[in-house]
């Protein structure tokens, strides 16, 4: 005699609870989730600190995924699932908003980046008194600058070593990196003697130790910075009231702290 296995049939009750229960379940998901951030490199120092008080004061937890802005572009347009992008390049927001995948009216400029040119502290060259001779130094057989293709620090390293006048002196010397966080461990590692870097990066963490020199603004286009919210986020209370902290009173302190100019008066994002 074969015995089988019996099947009863679930009574309706139990089975509306289960399916209760798991949209349930679904929704504490949903609502736990955290706010995910795409952050140009150079925000590396500062977004830490601004994640960590907003943090402190609201409870809610920000995943922050730092890279070069021209690739965060690139995966926002492709599905990457994020829900405010910083970007470097306040054209690259601009453009988000134009395709409509930017939520109305939520672009502004956060700030405005810096170059300096940084070198480690034990380094011979006395880059406070030479400034742009440094680079031409024997020493200095590497200089790092983020890929100009897709990273506004290095669009804007190159235009400041061409209107100085030295850039076809270093241009064997200069070596690429994915974005300018990478170009600044190059430095960091003894991969590069100098590297055109953000001021944001230099100004922190071990980098302080080091020696720098601010590139003149004027010899590069403003580096002029902007974040949006992501229309797949437009109805995320979290991510906007995030968005607004930055852009408040405590977010603009700590920009400032980490070397980023105030926006251009009147200056939202908007062209």
């Amino acid at each position: 005699m074969t015995r089988g296995r019996t099947n009863y049939p679930v009574p309706l009750s139990i089975a509306l609870l289960l399916v209760a229960v798991s949209l349930s379940q679904g929704q504490a998901r949903t609502q736990g989730q955290e706010i995910r951030v795409a952050a140009a490199s150079d925000l590396q120092f500062a977004m830490e600190d601004l994640a960590a008080h907003f943090e402190k004061q609201t409870g809610m937890k920000v995943d922050v995924t730092y890279g070069s802005s021209g690739n965060f572009f690139s995966q926002i347009q492709n599905g990457a699932p994020f829900d405010i992008f910083f970007s470097a390049d306040v054209d690259y927001p601009r453009k988000l908003e134009a395709m409509g995948l930017g939520a109305p009216r939520s672009l502004f400029v956060y700030g405005v980046g810096r170059l300096v040119i940084w070198m480690p502290a034990d380094a011979k060259e006395d880059i406070a008194q030479e400034g742009w001779k440094t680079l031409l130094s024997p020493g200095v057989q590497k200089i790092s600058i983020a890929d100009p293709e897709h990273a506004p620090y290095g669009r804007a390293a190159v235009a400041a070593l061409k209107k100085a006048g030295v850039y076809q002196q270093v241009k064997a010397k200069l070596v690429y990196a994915e974005n300018i966080s990478q170009a600044a461990q190059f430095v960091q590692s003894g991969n590069a003697q100098a590297g055109i870097l953000a001021k944001s990066l230099a100004a922190s963490g071990a980098m302080q130790s080091g020696k720098r020199w601010d590139v003149p603004v004027d010899l590069y286009p403003a580096i002029e910075q902007g974040a949006i919210l992501l229309r797949s986020a437009s109805n995320n209370a979290k991510a906007k009231s995030f968005l607004e902290f930055v852009r408040g009173p405590a977010g603009r302190s700590a920009l400032d702290q980490y070397g980023f100019g105030p926006a251009a008066s009147g200056s939202t994002g908007a062209q």
